[in-house]
């Protein structure tokens, strides 16, 4: 789905409205997060996984505790 939006003042910041369609597609409705992801073709919006946080606590966790086993890994 391509989508053309307008980038709109809002006081010292800057927005964007989103078409319902596009709300639709992506999942999310008015009020929720969404994931603003970098790639080498631009930008990407995604609607935010409820587990992500939590998955990345585990995951820095477990790197914390074995950061020696993944610098050896990383050889």
């Amino acid at each position: 789905m391509n989508a053309t939006v307008k980038i709109t003042r809002i006081g010292n910041s800057a927005g964007i409205v989103l078409p319902k369609e596009l709300l639709a597609h992506l999942n999310a409705s008015v009020g929720e997060m969404l994931s603003v992801v970098t790639t080498p073709g631009g930008i990407e919006l995604r609607a935010e996984e409820p587990d992500f946080d939590a998955q990345m606590a585990a995951a820095r966790e477990v790197m914390a505790r074995r950061k020696q086993a993944l610098r050896e890994l990383a050889k």
